[in-house]
């Protein structure tokens, strides 16, 4: 997971836009560790990609994620369409 996954979280809570039934440290516990997921860290490889990429999607946080899966070889979780015209591979 992501640091911009979660951050992107908690922007969204502090805007109100997600509300949590848990405390969100809990929630982050659970929904990282108890799903299996491990962090992956932002590397100067990711944001170098993300400085070539064409411009299908300006979301900066979905622009590094699209990096993050292209440069190590990984699916991104999400439904957007625009995903899929950078040729990763999405789930959802």
């Amino acid at each position: 997971m992501s640091p911009a996954s979660y951050w992107e979280i908690s922007i969204k809570i502090g805007l109100g836009r997600y509300t949590l039934n848990e405390p969100y440290p809990q929630f982050m516990r659970r929904a990282i560790s108890g799903s299996g997921f491990r962090f992956l860290h932002i590397s100067p490889r990711h944001t170098e990609r993300v400085s070539v990429l064409t411009f299908h999607h300006r979301d900066p946080f979905d622009r590094l994620l699209i990096a993050q899966a292209l440069v190590e070889g990984l699916s991104i979780v999400g439904n957007d369409g625009s995903f899929a015209a950078y040729g990763v591979p999405v789930i959802w």
